[in-house]
């Protein structure tokens, strides 16, 4: 199936989760990042039952702390 990763078109088996893109994508600091799947956010306790589907858009995000 294919999948829009981060605005590219990546190829990937059927039945794929969150959790195993995050692993094959090497998602640097994956216990930090959230997951944005069609504009949607996914809670990181459903990245290993959220199943992606032929088509789905996923972005990779990191929230950063600052402030002065």
């Amino acid at each position: 199936m294919n999948l829009v990763i981060a605005g590219q078109t990546k190829e990937y088996p059927e039945g794929l989760t969150v959790s195993r893109l995050i692993e094959a994508e090497k998602v640097a600091t994956p216990q930090y990042v959230s997951v944005s799947l069609n504009d949607e956010f996914v809670k990181s306790g459903d990245f290993g039952s959220t199943v992606l589907r032929e088509g789905d858009s996923v972005e990779f995000l990191y929230f950063m702390g600052g402030g002065g």
